[in-house]
């Protein structure tokens, strides 16, 4: 197939220009149109966006989402890779789910799919999964997100044999004894609220411990490497930026719902705003976004959560955490923070930054490169409008703010995954 888009810019760039992708590459800038032809829109052209951290649902949860829909939703959002966790029903700890969910989502035609798979059996933390095979089905990354490594001798080890497979461990750092049965940060909101805190102590510590058994892993001259996701506090953040001083192999995401909403929203006890690690004050989220700004924090992620609306609007000691919004990721960051970041380094935290976290070819807009393109509007301002989300999970935090920078168009090898209508 051959596609050619015309009227865009490339990033801070005045003139339009068009693009010519055949057999899912870049064929050639400002040649002669061939095949199918699609206005760009004078929109901002840039590699797909790159997604590490989703829960889509599938296998056994699909009313919260599937793969369909997440897809559906990650392409709106110009993402053209997304990995997904495996605490699914049943969890994906086996080659064979793998495999099943890589051909479903190649059939599809949306945003690809990258699955993570589990690092111990079941996500028990007790055993390691066969880390191996999983590699070999095509597995992205390890992680037993939505559980904490409880067992630091299992993580060591599944670090460890990881590390010998050149595979990333990616970590929910959070201490469950010293979270106990916290529902939002603990501090003088959650005590005014009379709800239990679950306080930093319980991220930082577990990071603490995690750089540790890394440090030890190095020392004997592994090659393991530790990705921590959802990173939510300034004290967190020091450590991890401590230890890259040490030369230590660890990597660290950071949420947009943690940098833009802070532990006050839950004054109107809204478990909308119930996420795990939860959200803090406004000190850890300027941390957050000095640690962007410095290199500290290497890549943006969502932790795209969704939940049925009936299980959302449960009380916020029994309602899951979690929030959806990978189709409003970018224009949620390029407005709020747009300007202060540059829209280069936003760009480098969505695509490039993720892709050097998992060892992937960089993304690049030149001849030959992989067509996996989205078209930005970096102008026109939209209202959130969760009715017209793809994702089941049709609310959020952000209903009726007015963003710009929405996506125009998704290209996923050489393919239309989406077009704004």
């Amino acid at each position: 197939m051959t596609l050619t888009i015309t009227n865009i810019r490339r990033p801070n760039a005045t003139e339009t220009e068009s693009v010519t992708i055949e057999n899912g590459v870049i064929k050639g800038w400002n040649i002669p149109a061939e095949g199918e032809t699609i206005d760009g829109q004078g929109g901002t052209v840039a590699p797909a966006l790159i997604e590490l951290h989703a829960h889509l649902r599938e296998p056994g949860q699909t009313e919260k989402e599937d793969l369909a829909s997440g897809l559906a939703a990650a392409a709106a959002g110009g993402y053209g890779t997304v990995v997904c966790m495996p605490n699914t029903s049943p969890v994906i700890d086996e080659p064979a789910v793998v495999r099943s969910l890589i051909g479903k989502a190649e059939e599809l035609g949306l945003a690809r799919l990258k699955p993570a798979a589990a690092l111990t059996r079941g996500q028990n933390g007790e055993a390691l999964a066969e880390l191996s095979y999983l590699k070999d089905a095509g597995a992205a990354m390890f992680t037993d997100d939505g559980r904490t490594n409880e067992n630091a001798r299992v993580l060591r080890l599944g670090l460890e044999y990881a590390g010998s497979l050149g595979m990333v461990v990616s970590v929910h750092a959070e201490d469950a004894s010293l979270r106990a049965d916290g529902v939002m940060n603990e501090g003088p909101v959650s005590e005014a609220l009379g709800l239990p805190g679950n306080p930093a102590a319980a991220e930082a510590a577990r990071v603490a411990r995690d750089l540790e058994i890394l440090a030890g892993l190095h020392a004997q001259g592994s090659e393991a490497h530790l990705h921590i996701q959802h990173l939510s506090t300034a004290r967190a953040l020091d450590l991890v930026r401590g230890a890259k001083a040490r030369g230590l192999r660890v990597t660290c995401e950071v949420c947009p719902h943690h940098l833009t909403l802070t532990d006050e929203a839950l004054r109107g006890f809204d478990a909308i705003y119930k996420v795990a690690p939860p959200l803090r004050t406004q000190r850890d989220a300027d941390a957050l976004l000095e640690g962007l700004k410095d290199g500290t924090v290497d890549c943006l992620a969502t932790d795209h959560a969704p939940h049925t609306r009936a299980e959302k609007e449960r009380d916020l000691l029994d309602a899951p955490s979690g929030i959806a919004y990978i189709e409003l990721a970018f224009p949620l960051m390029y407005t709020r923070f747009g300007k202060e970041l540059g829209l280069d380094k936003l760009l480098d935290l969505m695509t490039a930054a993720p892709a050097r976290v998992m060892g992937w070819p960089v993304p690049s807009l030149e001849t030959g490169a992989p067509a996996d393109l989205v078209i930005l509007d970096l102008e026109t301002e939209h209202e959130v409008n969760p009715a017209e989300f793809k994702s089941k999970a049709k609310f959020t935090p952000w209903a009726g703010e007015t963003l710009k920078g929405w996506p125009l168009l998704t290209v996923v090898a050489g393919q239309v995954a989406y077009r704004r209508e």
